[in-house]
């Protein structure tokens, strides 16, 4: 695509919203402003993918842009006030409307101390990546293009409009940004700009969990999330971020002695990517699941022995995984459900592998669905996407095992709604037959039901009051005379 066809595809695109972004120009134009579209709006525009939400920058002061706006506006919102940016909505879209910016870092934090500019070169140098520091005037739809953006985009190269050290230094959470980008976009940073990644990666211990938490998440989703790893892994990003994920190109995959743990764990993660619609084809990206494909196997460089015979094992791998996989996700503030359904995940990765050629028994089939509860779906892509190997008989072997074991599932769910598994007596009627108030023992006794209702299958009403009471007799418990 040539720069004027490349210009010609974003302001066609541009007048697809321009009842909109006209609207909004000639308000700030009667008012003596001058209102650009900025940014990623104009970046998304190039490449045919613009949405709803929209960024703007003005010269126009903060409370100036609240003047204008007002009684155009469907909604207005404050927050970034102080940060030059006024919010708005119109029609369904959401409008971002900022002040120029000339600001000045403190580069011990990444708190910038605001600072209003009076020119549109001004604030584009500022921004982070050249594909990012592009505007158009929205009063004559001409391109402001003073950092040779639109050539960057073109050549999917991400740099900066500065240098990347002084941008770096200016706010560190712009390293995750060019890993975040590259996973999105499939760009290539500059050489330059992994070279400062390089030797600034501990700069990003200036910035917070949560910012850090939010770009990692944006990363994973994101549609080639194996090359914004593999930066953050060869720049050193992730060991200050991920440092486990880095950890993992230290240990020998048993399985696969021409690859580290981390390649391997790559390798999963675009797997399950690939499975992650399968059964439900307008399926969004499931952060859930790729957290797990990427963690599941965190726990082999603390597990690895070296056997006789030169093997090498990873005994448990899974439940130590999972207990890093917790912990730093934890560190990095994300939600506890995210957390927790992660660990559960990882703990639960390698447990088919003791289904051999379709050994286990009914009961164990009742255990592996009711332990994974909810996430069944989820563990039936982790599982199938860990299987890496490059022997296709052995591959095509495993994934007919496992097609086995989903068989087996929605047959006994089937028969019995697994998805509902609980006691054959309810906690009111153990009460009643055990003549026991409620407390910890009716906990104890329901467990024990449950537990033969996993092993055993449904039992009839009467079998289950004979086995309530043999289990009060071996603990002491002493039911009222029939």
């Amino acid at each position: 695509m040539n720069e004027l066809t490349a210009k010609r595809n974003a302001v066609t695109e541009l007048m697809r919203i321009s009842p909109l972004a006209d609207e909004l120009a000639g308000l700030f134009a009667k008012a003596g402003h001058r209102l650009y579209l900025v940014g990623g709006s104009v970046r998304d525009a190039l490449l045919g993918r613009l949405s709803a939400d929209l960024d703007f920058t003005t010269d126009a002061r903060p409370e100036r842009i609240l003047e204008i706006v007002r009684g155009w506006a469907d909604g207005v919102w404050e927050a970034g006030i102080a940060f030059g940016t006024v919010g708005v909505t119109k029609r369904g879209s959401t409008l971002e409307i900022t002040t120029f910016r000339a600001d000045v870092y403190d580069r011990v934090s990444r708190n910038p101390e605001v600072t209003f500019g009076d020119s549109i070169e001004g604030d584009l140098r500022r921004r982070d990546f050249t594909v990012n520091a592009m505007a158009i005037d929205l009063s004559t739809k001409q391109f402001v293009d003073p950092h040779d953006g639109l050539d960057a985009l073109r050549r999917k190269v991400l740099d900066t409009p500065a240098t990347p050290e002084e941008s770096f230094a200016d706010d560190p959470l712009r390293m995750l940004r060019a890993a975040r980008f590259v996973a999105q976009l499939g760009f290539e940073p500059a050489p330059r700009v992994v070279s400062a990644m390089t030797e600034m990666a501990g700069e990003i211990e200036r910035i917070t969990a949560e910012r850090v938490q939010t770009e990692v998440s944006k990363l994973l989703l994101g549609r080639f999330p194996r090359h914004g790893l593999e930066l953050m892994v060869d720049t050193g990003l992730a060991g200050h971020v991920l440092p486990e994920v880095a950890g993992m190109r230290l240990a020998i995959d048993e399985h696969h002695q021409h690859k580290d743990v981390y390649q391997h764990s790559l390798t999963v993660l675009e797997q399950a990517i690939a499975l992650e619609r399968r059964d439900d084809p307008d399926a969004g990206p499931d952060l859930v699941l790729r957290l797990a494909a990427l963690l599941h196997d965190i726990g082999k460089p603390d597990t690895r022995r070296f056997e006789p015979g030169g093997g090498v094992s990873f005994h448990h791998h899974e439940v130590v995984g999972a207990k890093m996989a917790r912990k730093r996700l934890r560190a990095l503030k994300y939600p506890k459900q995210v957390i927790e359904d992660v660990g559960q995940l990882v703990f639960l990765h390698l447990r088919f592998h003791g289904y051999g050629k379709g050994e286990w028994t009914d009961s164990a089939v009742r255990r592996y669905v009711t332990d994974a509860g909810e996430l069944l779906p989820r563990l039936h892509k982790l599982v199938r996407a860990d299987c890496t190997t490059r022997n296709k008989r052995k591959a095509a072997a495993l994934q007919r095992t496992y097609d086995e074991l989903e068989e087996r599932i929605a047959r006994i769910q089937a028969d019995e709604d697994l998805a509902k598994v609980r006691p054959d007596l309810d906690g009111n009627e153990i009460m009643k037959i055990l003549g026991l108030p409620p407390g910890p023992m009716v906990g104890k006794a329901w467990k024990h039901l449950k537990e033969l209702r996993l092993d055993r299958g449904p039992l009839d009403h009467d079998e289950a009051i004979a086995e309530l009471r043999r289990w009060a007799e071996e603990n002491g418990v002493a039911p009222p005379a029939l």
